[in-house]
């Protein structure tokens, strides 16, 4: 399967020959959980979502302040 994430402008590819969990993806891709929203199709998804097949996700970074 690949897996497209879309992250402030760049786009990353990962490939897979197993399902892998939103926050697989995220370690693969070095990207901390905690620090986005993972989006499909409109739709804000839980890490522990599981990708089965070709997709392409885009990420929002979430920004916490005081």
């Amino acid at each position: 399967m690949r897996v497209e994430v879309e992250s402030q402008g760049e786009v990353f590819n990962l490939e897979s020959e197993i399902p892998l969990s939103i926050n697989q993806i995220l370690s693969k891709l070095e990207i901390p959980p905690s620090t986005v929203l993972v989006v499909y199709d409109g739709t804000i998804l839980p890490h522990t979502s599981i990708v089965e097949s070709d997709v392409r996700l885009e990420l929002i970074t979430v920004s916490s302040g005081g």
